[in-house]
């Protein structure tokens, strides 16, 4: 799964890197990206078909939502279930979307207690979740735009913390997950073998610790 994930490129790379027009979002960088916090996705727009670079929140409200306050608002989705959920699969065939990352965490159960780890490209190279957007209208015209990261099976290297994994989407199959060209994005939704991983500071369990420092190896983990 995916609960939390760092950020910290500015708007400007990002929209080197995916390719984006339009204007930038004005958001400062995030080491602890947590749920119901905005966050920069990159998304086709749905009118004009651009590649958008845009501030959307994450925990997905689903267009038929009724009542607000207690519409579950997803931040993962299974990809296995994403094409006959009625919360994503409209999502899934038409408001597909990328969310840029540095690197996210997951917390492995030991008898001492949870153990924060970071995971990144092991190339070193940002990454790019598989995502789903929304966009909700209030009755009194209030408009929401949200998005949830899909999951799969975790890999072999990420198996010991945890049994899922976000799906990372490889620079070659962004046009396609984006429908931007021809192709099935089902098939896109497998593991990623490229990650690694390393402890970090248990820090990173309060969403009001943010800096570059959570992304440090833990101190502990330099005995070994």
């Amino acid at each position: 799964m995916c609960g939390r994930y760092a950020n910290a490129l500015p708007a400007d790379a990002i929209r080197a890197l995916f390719g984006t027009v339009g204007d930038l979002p004005n958001i400062a960088p995030s080491w602890n990206i947590a749920p119901s916090q905005p966050a920069m996705v990159v998304r086709r727009h749905p009118q004009t078909g651009e590649r958008r670079l845009d501030l959307l929140t994450w925990g997905l409200v689903p267009h038929f939502t009724q009542d607000l306050k207690a519409a579950r608002k997803p931040i993962n989705i299974r990809s296995e279930t994403a094409a006959t959920s009625a919360i994503s699969r409209g999502a899934l065939a038409k408001r597909r979307c990328l969310v840029p990352a540095e690197a996210f965490f997951e917390w492995q159960t030991t008898p001492t207690g949870k153990q924060p780890f970071a995971i990144a490209r092991a190339d070193g190279q940002p990454i790019a979740f598989a995502g789903l957007w929304e966009g909700w209208r209030s009755p009194d015209g209030e408009t929401i735009r949200s998005f949830a990261i899909l999951t799969t099976a975790a890999n072999a290297t990420l198996r010991p913390l945890h049994e899922r994994m976000p799906v990372i989407v490889e620079p070659a199959n962004w046009a396609t997950w984006l429908g931007e060209i021809n192709g099935d994005p089902i098939e896109l939704l497998n593991p990623n073998p490229i990650v690694k991983t390393w402890k970090v500071s248990t820090a990173v369990n309060n969403v009001r610790n943010n800096g570059p420092d959570l992304l440090g190896e833990a101190k502990e983990a330099l005995l070994f």
